[in-house]
């Protein structure tokens, strides 16, 4: 049976036809009349053919006018209504964390290369191996170093000998100058010849130190050739493990313009860094001391935690993205993590206990008339159903970081603005500081469609 509000519809469709078909015959009336039947003939018109293409006609328009009855019929119908689809108000903790990618590096990585060059004559360990500080790493050739070792000892015995000389002479002219100086008063030996007594003296006195200052040279260049002939014996600056070796027996080594390097040492590898970079969006949320959990492509089942050392001011921009790098400090004591590996690390910036939480989609939702309301007006009526909440003075004062907004709940079948003032979020819920909302209220966060 059909409702009574739903019959008058087709009452309306019936009689539209009714009105419709008069009006073809008022038509027939009107036309056919003025034909004869030797007009007809002449012509050659069939009758009953033209009858039959005006009731096809009729059958079609029959058809469109009762399919646009039922359409409108189905128009009125109430079965399509608009359904909201909710979600509760929880009280939860709200854990706000900041997300970053960057890799682990030992704490403390030396790269050793070599000042010299040579051919490598002995290379004495290998990747993983541990070593000591001072343990020989590798041997250059050193014959050519030798040579100059011994050159320089020589040059050294020379200066020596040079001395000895320079004192005997010392020695000579000093005995000839008492002589002379003797025989001078006595009248024996003349003011001239006790001059040149006193000159043969200061000149030797000058070789003396000339001989010395040669000696001191000789030694200075014998340390330096002995230097250079240790440095050809590369040895471990730190204590701990090779995590590369370039270098392989044989190989010529060639110290120009840069110092090669053949070996890298990490110090440590049971306390690593994480560097990452935190985006410049969310660096103003990251501080020293926070605490932070990061995941890595080899253990993908298995979370790490750490803690932040150090955020550094200078930026790096890399393809227009501007970060700032951040240090976080890693126990690896069960020696699972390597240097190198990818890390992802959720930052923990903000927590807060006992929160009265919503979800973001109810930040975001209006209700569909609502919108159509604000696209066909200034927006003037939307202010009038969506009144702002009153805050006293201290609470603006104190909210000044808190954003408004507003929440819709069903009240009575139909939608009701609440507005709320709201403080962290982790992007999917987000903290109410101030609003008439309690935990266990349905939220509207969508619109769904149902045909019965």
């Amino acid at each position: 049976m059909c409702n009574d509000n739903r019959m008058p519809v087709v009452l309306d469709g019936i009689g539209f036809l009714y009105i419709g078909l008069n009006s073809m015959t008022s038509v027939k009336e009107k036309l056919l009349p003025g034909f004869n039947t030797e007009i007809v003939e002449t012509l050659g018109i069939d009758t009953f053919s033209h009858g039959r293409a005006k009731r096809r006609v009729v059958i079609a328009v029959v058809i469109v006018m009762i399919t646009g009855a039922i359409m409108l019929w189905f128009s009125r119908d109430d079965s399509h209504t608009v359904k909201y689809m909710t979600a509760e108000v929880i009280r939860d903790n709200l854990i706000v964390t900041v997300t970053a990618t960057g890799t682990l590096e030992p704490i403390n990585q030396v790269e050793v290369g070599s000042e010299i060059s040579g051919t490598v004559k002995m290379v004495a360990v290998e990747h993983n191996d541990h070593v000591t500080q001072g343990q020989i790493l590798a041997v250059l050739n050193t014959d050519q170093l030798q040579a100059k070792v011994n050159q320089a000892k020589a040059a050294l015995q020379l200066a020596k000998a040079k001395v000895k000389q320079a004192e005997a002479t010392v020695f000579e002219t000093r005995n000839k100058l008492g002589r002379s100086r003797a025989l001078a008063k006595s009248g024996l030996y003349s003011e001239e010849e006790s001059d040149v007594a006193q000159a043969s003296y200061d000149r030797a006195e000058a070789e003396l130190l000339s001989a010395r200052a040669q000696v001191s040279q000789a030694q200075a260049f014998l340390y330096a050739e002995q230097t250079t002939l240790a440095k050809a014996t590369i040895r471990s600056p730190i204590s701990g493990i090779v995590l590369k070796r370039d270098v392989e027996l044989g190989q010529t080594v060639a110290a120009t313009l840069q110092t090669p390097v053949l070996f890298i040492l990490a110090e440590d590898l049971t306390q690593m860094e994480l560097l990452v970079g935190v985006d410049e969006a969310d660096v103003g949320q990251v501080r020293g001391g926070q605490n932070a959990a990061f995941m890595v492509d080899a253990y993908p089942s298995r979370s790490f935690p750490a803690t932040i050392t150090d955020v550094h001011f200078a930026s790096q921009t890399i393809e227009g993205v501007v970060t700032y790098e951040t240090v976080l400090r890693v126990d690896n004591s069960g020696l699972l993590l390597r240097p190198g590996m990818t890390a992802t690390a959720d930052i923990t910036v903000n927590k807060v206990e006992h929160a009265l939480l919503v979800p973001n989609a109810a930040l975001r939702f209006t209700p569909p008339t609502l919108q159509t309301q604000a696209s066909s007006d200034d927006g003037s009526s939307l202010r009038r159903l969506v009144p702002r909440l009153p805050r006293s003075s201290s609470q603006r004062k104190g909210a000044a970081n808190e954003i408004l907004h507003r929440v819709w709940t069903l009240r009575d079948g139909q939608a009701i603005a609440i507005p709320v003032t709201v403080g962290a979020t982790d992007g999917v819920l987000t903290e109410v500081v101030v609003g008439e909302i309690e935990p266990g209220m349905g939220l509207l966060i969508n619109t769904k469609r149902t045909v019965r």
